[in-house]
């Protein structure tokens, strides 16, 4: 089993833990940002087919 031959300094462990939490704070980020741009109607990279709320719900009713 392989065994670490040195322990790894707080500093380090620091660092990388900070980068794996920007990772993730970019991450929402991005999808706030595609949700605002989707909810405006500004959305130039996701395209979607817009349907009234009334309509959704009464085809919903019709399919059961």
């Amino acid at each position: 089993m392989a065994v670490p031959k040195k322990r790894t300094s707080i500093s380090k462990k620091k660092i990388r833990k900070n980068i794996w939490k920007k990772k993730g704070y970019w991450a929402a980020v991005k999808a706030i940002s595609l949700a605002k741009s989707i909810y405006m109607g500004n959305a130039k990279s996701f395209f979607m087919q817009h349907i009234k709320i009334s309509e959704y719900f009464e085809s919903a009713e019709l399919e059961e």
